[in-house]
């Protein structure tokens, strides 16, 4: 198998497995609260992730750090596991999943807005263009196809999905400082997010012993979601010599997990469901159109 083909096949590997996320979400949620299963989930993608670094003869050297990169450790925990699964996973409690992975989904439309203020960058009409065919997507599948009367499902959980664009957008935008290796980096990142996560969760949530079938579902969202997914984009990205073209991959994501959704969750998809997703990919390829 040569490189490409290689890449190819990594790639659709770490697409099929993210598309698998959101009923996992919906599943594990049935067990446990957000917050139980943001710190089960956790704890096994540390587990994880350090036997990758271990295998490869890189964890001890994940810990020669200076101290801004700890510092950036620090920060870069706090996004992401911390903030970023606390919100999203909260939204999914209130929302069907239909609606809150597209809306999630559009993650990449709010990276190009923060990325003016925090990147100096200049945006486009078709940024702008992007932005409403998006957005206009999202209140179509909040709705369930009735935009003008802009009666949500769940106003909050509406507003946590698109909160956790935000969270997710300003952990990519901070990422470009740091020069590690990606996998030692979200390895100390989400060891550096632990404490924050299990003082939360002292905080907010009476322990009790957790269910198998919940600990079964936060060991698949750490494994998968926060770990090997990663890995296996990771590896495709390396070896692949045309970026854009696997890049275009991810755009299957979302409609895979609309079949799981119906056939893991049995939620019935929405007409709506499905045209606001098109909307939010259209504003997506939008923003690939060059402007003078």
């Amino acid at each position: 198998m040569n490189g490409q083909r290689k890449a190819l096949f990594l790639g659709l590997g770490a697409v099929l497995l993210w598309s698998t996320i959101a009923s996992a979400f919906k599943l594990s949620l049935r067990h446990f609260s957000p917050t139980e299963l943001l710190l089960y989930s956790s704890v096994f993608a540390i587990i994880l992730l350090g036997g990758i670094l271990a295998y490869q003869g890189k964890l001890y050297q994940a810990f020669q750090c200076s101290r801004q990169e700890y510092l950036l450790s620090i920060v870069l925990g706090i996004l992401n596991p911390f903030l970023y699964y606390l919100v999203l996973l909260k939204a999914y409690d209130l929302l069907p999943a239909q609606q809150a992975q597209p809306i999630n989904y559009t993650w990449a439309i709010t990276l190009s807005l923060l990325a003016v203020p925090l990147l100096k960058q200049k945006i486009g009409w078709p940024q702008w263009l992007a932005l409403l065919i998006s957005y206009f997507g999202v209140v179509l599948i909040s709705t369930e196809g009735h935009p003008f009367s802009l009666h949500f499902t769940s106003p909050l959980g509406v507003a946590l999905a698109l909160c956790s664009t935000v969270i997710w957008a300003l952990y990519w935008i901070f990422s470009t400082r740091d020069s590690r290796d990606p996998v030692s980096g979200l390895f100390l990142n989400t060891l550096c997010s632990l404490p924050f996560i299990f003082a939360y969760y002292l905080l907010t949530t009476p322990f009790h012993m957790p269910p198998l079938s919940g600990l079964l579902g936060a060991a698949y969202i750490g494994f998968i979601e926060m770990g090997i997914c990663f890995v296996l984009w990771l590896m495709a990205m390396k070896l692949t010599n045309n970026t854009a073209r696997l890049s275009n991959l991810i755009f299957l994501s979302p409609f895979l997990s609309l079949l799981f959704i119906h056939f893991l969750i049995g939620e019935h998809i929405l007409v709506s469901t499905f045209g606001g997703l098109l909307l939010i990919i259209l504003g997506l390829c939008c923003q690939q159109i060059k402007s003078h």
